[in-house]
Parts: C-alpha cells; structure tokens; sequence
C-alpha cells in the first residue's frame, strides 16, 4: 500500500471579485491556505481551506508546527484515520476555526489523492447520489445595495434561469420588509428568496422580523443569532414558519447534532473548510439526512459541488465565484443548475502558475 511520503502548505491571498457586505462585516479577502502531499507511488493530492480575511497564518502554523510531520508514513486511503489522528494531536484548540480549517485543508487533499487513485470524481466516491445541483445567487444582494439595485438582481438571476438569490438583513426591520417585498413583487412567487441576518439579532428581534418578512414567503432565515445560541434558534424556529438555516459558523459535527436534536435547525448549511474537510461534512450531511433535513452548503461552490452531488439530501448550492484567478475553469451551469465535474479528485482546475504569483508565506 502507498503511503505518504512529503506534505507542505502555503498561503494564497485573493482579492475578492465584487464588494461584499452583511450586517456585520466587509469580505476583505480571501486567504487560501493549500496543503499537498505527496506518496511513494508518485500520487499527490492538493486541498485547501479559507478565511474571509484574518487568521490564515495562524491555520499555516498549526499545519506546518504541529499537523504536517504526523503525516509521512501514513497510508493516505485511511481519510478516518489519518483525520482522527490529527483531531486528537490538537485538542487544546478544538472545537474552534483555527484547527477545523487546518484540519480541512489536509483531509481534502487526502480526498483529492483518494480519488485521483481510484480514477473517480469525488462525488461519485463519496456517495453520487445526483449528477446535478439547482443553483442560489448571493452575489446580488449584499447589504450596500439599493432597493433598486436588489430588484435589479433579482430579476437579472431569474432571467438567466437561476432558481432562487440570497440577499442580507440587517437594517431596519421595516427597511428589511421593504427591501424583502420589492424583490418579491419583481420576481412573483414562483421563485426562491432566501434571506440572511449574519448572526446580528437576538431571539426577540429576529422573532419580529420574521412577523414581518413571513408574508412575503422567503424560502429560509439564515443565521439570526449567534452560533453559539442554539436556545435562541430554537426559540425562533418554534415562533415562525420560515425554515432556520444554520451551519457556516459551526465548527464540529456534535454542534450540528444539538441543533439537530432540539429542533433549533431546518435547513443545515455546513461548510467543507469549516467544519473540518470532507470526512466531517459527509457526517453532517447524512445525520441531516437521517432527521430528514436538507442540507445547502456556505460558499466554496468548487468544491460544494461534487459534495451536493454526493447526497440526497442536498437541495442548494451556493453560487459565489471565488477562485476563477486561479483556476483554468468554472463550475458548469445548465439552466440553473451546477453539473457534477467529471475529472477525477477534487474536481477543481487549479492554474498552478497563478496559484505561485500570488504566495504570501
């Protein structure tokens, strides 16, 4: 059996494509911490992970000070054990962002040497349940936009045959509603609006601006509150008939568990680099499953894809390009819907050329 001979990470620094803003925060940039490994058969596999902004360094020095010289030796068809391993190793930083994301960016290029052995895109070795995902907007409904801008986008997402859009919260809850019934008046009923409060209420503010956004029928109400305040989710999931969405700003399977048992979650939103790689989402995605939930993923729609695919229960995808500096292509869109890549591992086309110009460390 191979094992893993050599492992390195390095961090990337991308500049975001539109100005993006929620109720709490600007998008700044992208730092993209990568991790290769290689294997005494000649094999590599290439992940990575994220952060909107702040803290990438920190995630490149619990892989190179601690992570990565665990890995040679290792037999890298062992995603469990080898991500077991490493969980254990870091245990005075978890659960929190700092280990998931470096946890993430090691398992996912263990997934991506996986499949590139096995000859097969990762949706179909992780599960490949569908070869096709519908599609949501984001992008046209930041906070800093008009009225008349969100309208705008709405009707140019539904024009081009995309399913549903996204757009914040976080003005006045009259302001909110406003906002909310002008883009639902564009775009008529046949047509999926999610909304997003990014953590910025608490229970009793977002109980009444459900009162007042609930006519409109938006399809979710993502992040009211605090991660941290599952009570409070599940306060407001029991006093309204919007779906509550969460899961970007968990960092373990057992925190989605919880939400899952006390009812505080209806559409679960969990991200690959977030939550620890591919080995934890697909977790998630089937204890989602088994509490009959659908699963609709936050951000990095490249790698999103083929894990949609991957399960049943998946109903969104998110669409907000990131990575087209440095990448030879996009994901495939057909009438709203993102096809399922076909080339073997990760399925994402990396430049590695671009990748080299833009290392910071």
């Amino acid at each position: 059996m191979p094992v893993i001979t050599h492992a390195e990470a390095y961090l990337v620094d991308l500049a975001v494509e539109t100005v993006r803003t929620d109720a709490l925060q600007t998008f700044v940039k992208q730092e993209t911490i990568f991790v290769r490994i290689g294997t005494d058969d000649g094999g590599e596999g290439l992940g990575y992970s994220y952060t909107i902004g702040t803290g990438g360094t920190a995630v490149l020095a619990l892989l190179r000070d601690n992570l990565l010289a665990r890995l040679p030796g290792q037999d890298p068809h062992r995603v469990e054990a080898v991500w077991r391993d490493l969980f254990l190793t870091t245990k005075a930083t978890t659960v929190g962002p700092i280990t998931s994301l470096a946890l993430a960016a090691v398992d996912t290029a263990l997934w991506d040497w996986r499949c590139r052995a096995a000859g097969q895109p990762l949706w179909v070795l992780a599960g490949g349940a569908k070869d096709q995902i519908p599609l949501y907007d984001t992008e046209g409904g930041w906070l800093h936009l008009s009225t008349e801008q969100l309208v705008t986008g709405a009707r140019a997402s539904q024009a081009a045959g995309w399913p549903g859009i996204k757009m914040k919260l976080g003005r006045s809850p009259a302001q909110d509603a406003e906002r909310l019934g002008a883009v639902r008046a564009a775009v008529g009923a046949d047509f999926d609006v999610m909304l997003d409060a990014n953590q910025s209420l608490t229970a009793a503010d977002a109980i009444r601006r459900a009162r007042l956004l609930e006519p409109y029928d938006p399809f979710w109400f993502e992040e009211p509150l605090p991660a941290e305040d599952v009570a409070g989710h599940e306060q407001v999931a029991a006093a309204t008939s919007i779906p509550i969405a969460v899961g970007e700003s968990l960092y373990a399977a057992g925190q989605f568990a919880e939400y899952v048992r006390r009812g505080a979650a209806g559409v679960i939103q969990v991200d690959v680099a977030r939550v620890g790689g591919i080995t934890p989402w697909l977790k998630v995605a089937h204890l989602a499953e088994a509490a009959n939930l659908t699963v609709c993923p936050h951000f990095l729609m490249e790698l999103h894809v083929s894990l949609c695919c991957a399960v049943p229960n998946s109903r969104y995808l998110e669409h907000i390009p990131q990575l087209r500096t440095i990448t030879h292509d996009e994901i495939t869109v057909v009438e709203g819907h993102a096809l399922a890549p076909s080339a073997p591992g990760l399925g994402i086309a990396w430049d590695h050329d671009a990748i080299d110009d833009r290392r910071v460390q």
